[in-house]
């Protein structure tokens, strides 16, 4: 099986690797990757600017500088047109606009928030686009709702969710969080429907770990090899693992009304009620009032393999790590991950870095230089830019 670029983060390294090893022209690489000449000249500046592959990920486009929060004038006007006709924000962006300010939305609710004049939650400017895949299965949200108590123990909910049609895809009740209980119900969803091709979840166990060097765990390094992308959400951005967190306050709703249930079995049998309501009943209005079951289908999903065959690695060179997950390289050992003991991974030299792939996952950056050694971490931006320009 070549190599292959499934994301963004790492369709960028792979062309400024090749673009480094003058394998092809500009030109050629350009056309290879569906890329503008300007966006792949981009992508090798933005490397040789900072030193580093890392340098490759989007940049945020938060202004650095912010002048409409000094200035007074505009403020206070802001604030007397919400006092004289108290309306939400959209409403007094027209006004001003009308009077030759242009002022964002945003910028203008934010006014209102810091004077007290609405609440801090949103509810004036809820978002006017959701980002999402355009279809089903090509990414599914995965994480636990928390801890219920019990009586014969504790209960934690995992959740599975279809990130275009909100369609439930597992909801199972468990008694812990560790991979073992995960790695069950995953694998005999996948045996039954099929594998999705990412899955996006948050820094939490068993699925990440900031202990062993990269983050990856044994339940990870099991997905990907299944063919699955693995997406980790920002850190302290919870909205882009937004879908099953709003899936997570309609389930809270929905027990609150029904009433907690006692034990863990009772929490296993009314599981796949709630399922069902929730794709076959309940009206979802993210997706035009229709339910997720009307939405969703079986597409893009991929066989489960039970015994997944050795990864066929293009370019670079390949060694199979130690069992403290190690290769030997330049008279020393280098550190990958632990999660990868015993992997084979493709090693390429960038100048005066080495860049280290699992599969099709690149995981890792190390400077022969300084001796640093930095993990990289694909992570599902807050809200999703133009893939060409950021």
């Amino acid at each position: 099986m070549p190599w292959k670029s499934e994301t963004v983060m790492d369709q960028r390294i792979e062309f400024v690797l090749r673009a480094s090893a003058k394998e092809a022209s500009m030109r050629e690489l350009c056309e290879q990757f569906g890329v503008s000449r300007p966006t792949g000249y981009l992508w090798l500046h933005r490397y040789q600017e900072a030193g580093s592959i890392t340098g490759l990920a989007g940049k945020s486009r938060r202004p650095h500088l912010s002048p409409l929060r000094t200035n007074e004038k505009l403020e206070e006007a802001v604030v007397d047109l919400r006092r004289k006709h108290t309306w939400g924000a959209r409403k007094l962006h027209v006004l001003l606009a009308k009077e030759g300010l242009e002022v964002p939305t945003a910028t203008i609710h934010r006014i209102l928030v810091r004077r007290g004049l609405v609440t801090q939650d949103g509810s004036e400017l809820k978002a006017t686009k959701r980002f999402e895949r355009s279809e089903c299965n090509q990414m599914t949200q995965m994480d636990f709702k928390g801890e219920y108590q019990v009586r014969d123990g504790k209960c934690y909910p995992l959740s599975f969710l279809d990130d275009h049609s909100r369609y439930l895809v597992g909801l199972w009740p468990l008694p812990s969080t560790n991979g073992e209980g995960v790695y069950e119900c995953l694998k005999n969803r996948f045996q039954e429907s099929g594998v999705p091709q990412s899955v996006l979840t948050d820094h939490g166990t068993p699925w990440f770990s900031g202990t062993n060097g990269h983050g990856l765990t044994w339940l990870s390094v099991w997905m990907i090899k299944q063919g699955i992308t693995l997406i980790f959400s920002g850190v302290r951005h919870p909205q882009t693992h937004g879908k099953v967190e709003r899936f997570h306050r309609t389930l809270k709703e929905r027990t609150r009304h029904r009433g907690l249930p006692e034990t863990l079995e009772e929490w296993r049998r009314w599981a796949p009620e709630f399922s069902r309501e929730y794709n076959d009943v309940r009206p979802h209005e993210a997706i035009g009032m229709k339910t997720p079951a009307e939405v969703y289908t079986h597409d893009n999903l991929r066989p489960y393999q039970e015994n997944p065959r050795e990864w066929e690695y293009t370019g670079g060179s390949v060694y199979r790590l130690n069992t403290q997950g190690q290769f030997y390289y330049g008279g020393r050992y280098h550190f990958v991950c632990e999660a990868l003991a015993d992997e084979r991974v493709r090693v390429d030299e960038l100048d005066d870095l080495l860049v280290v792939t699992f599969r099709q996952m690149t995981v890792r950056e190390i400077n022969l230089r300084t001796g640093s050694s930095v993990p990289v971490v694909l992570e599902q931006q807050a809200s999703r830019q133009s893939e060409s320009q950021s």
